[in-house]
């Protein structure tokens, strides 16, 4: 008996529906890629990225938002001190951030579940990372991105000029990567 029930409380589930159950409009809303790690979104499919603020990591009490960078296409990557791959990736996309920042490119680090600031900063000075990054600990920054895996860590988020999202990165990055394609958004 209890088998039947189950069964047709997952039938009951699993034909539910509404609007609910698709994205509607233009946001950017992340759907679950089907086992890929490295997602890229043609110039037609590109939902705008909601505007991201936390603090600034380095300056505590001044706030840093995606909006800052209007007009450059945005690299955000989420990171923790942490985190073993994150380490092995952070002097990859500062590599990535100085062979393309003069075409247009920030990158924007949001460093989370790090309770201690001063752990994080030390983390960026010891690899001479010049790129802020926002510090969010909680990653409520990250909740206004629609069904983004939040404990991915590391992951990446490509915005085009438009804040636009143009890929999405499930792994650790390698500067050649990702160089090609922030010099492809660079020149769009």
């Amino acid at each position: 008996m209890k088998r039947v029930l189950v069964l047709v409380l997952f039938l009951l589930a699993g034909c539910s529906g509404g609007k609910d159950a698709v994205s509607q409009g233009s946001s950017f809303s992340f759907v679950a890629p089907g086992g890929k790690v490295d997602i890229t979104y043609p110039v037609a499919e590109r939902q705008v990225a909601p505007a991201l603020s936390a603090d600034d990591l380095m300056n505590e009490g001044k706030q840093l938002s995606t909006k800052d960078f209007a007009g450059k296409v945005v690299v955000l990557n989420l990171w923790g001190q942490w985190c073993g791959p994150c380490r092995s990736e952070a002097p990859e996309l500062e590599k990535a951030y100085q062979e393309t920042k003069a075409s247009g490119v920030q990158l924007l680090g949001i460093d989370v579940k790090d309770p201690d600031r001063s752990a994080a900063q030390d983390f960026m000075r010891d690899r001479g990372l010049t790129y802020p990054s926002l510090y969010d600990p909680a990653g409520r920054s990250l909740l206004q991105l629609s069904g983004y895996p939040r404990n991915v860590i590391p992951s990446t988020i490509v915005l085009d000029k438009q804040h636009r999202v143009a890929a999405v990165y499930l792994r650790e990055l390698l500067a050649s990567d990702i160089t090609p394609l922030l010099r492809t958004l660079a020149a769009e």
